[in-house]
């Protein structure tokens, strides 16, 4: 599962290896605690240029099926369970032609112990960025203008597998975490069967996961308002 994470650069920086052929030029600033319903950056290839052209774009955390009368229901749609998205009408679509990576330079998570819900921050040992499977759509607006920037709200999800190895005992759910060359394969609009993809990114998942480190960080981070980089330190 991931209901926060943290995303300390922007930027070719930030998607490091992925590159991106266009940024945005309203990439949300750097935040070390993100929610559910807040902005950040994704990566997707628009294919409406030949070649498809690789964008850094900023998104609203939490999916918006095309079909929705308002943004409301993106609050509960902020991971979803890779195994299941041909069976939920919100993601289906979006599986077949609009999938995304989610850059960051972490994310945290609550173990459950004894004394309570600890925080930990998961991050890349070395210092990339981690990458996340995940899905996007663009919602109109039905209120807003013709001409009104507000018109078409762009939005994601965060693709969640069964947590295994080492972080299987700090949570049952986990991230699909993708290296470079999934990242580039998920991404491509010319895949034929995005099952097939999306399952070899999620077997090797585990794999990925091995190489992330984590440690337990302060309470502080449970509060959305707080949001510097004291956050990520090690207790």
């Amino acid at each position: 599962m991931c209901g926060r994470f943290v995303v300390a650069k922007v930027g070719n920086e930030l998607v490091g290896e992925l590159r991106a052929d266009h940024i945005a030029d309203n990439l949300p600033a750097p935040s070390y605690n993100i929610a559910p319903t807040q902005s950040a950056a994704i990566v997707l290839d628009s294919s409406k240029t030949e070649p498809p052209t690789r964008r850094l774009e900023s998104a609203r955390w939490g999916l918006v099926p095309r079909w929705a009368k308002d943004l409301s229901i993106g609050q509960r749609a902020f991971n979803a369970r890779a195994e299941e998205l041909e069976h939920k009408k919100m993601f289906a679509p979006a599986l077949q032609s609009r999938r995304a990576v989610i850059p960051a330079t972490g994310y945290y998570e609550w173990k459950t112990t004894e004394e309570g819900k600890v925080p930990l921050f998961v991050h890349s040992a070395d210092g990339d960025p981690v990458l996340f499977a995940g899905l996007y759509e663009w919602w109109r607006n039905p209120e807003a203008g013709e001409t009104d920037p507000a018109r078409w709200v762009l939005s994601f999800t965060i693709l969640t597998r069964e947590a295994v190895g080492r972080l299987g005992s700090v949570h049952h759910r986990m991230p699909v975490f993708l290296d470079v060359d999934h990242a580039d394969a998920w991404l491509d609009t010319d895949t034929s069967d995005p099952r097939d993809v999306l399952d070899a990114g999620i077997d090797d998942a585990p794999r990925v996961a091995e190489s992330l480190a984590w440690h337990e960080v302060g309470t502080a981070v449970g509060n959305v308002r707080n949001n510097d980089a004291t956050l990520i330190k090690p207790l």
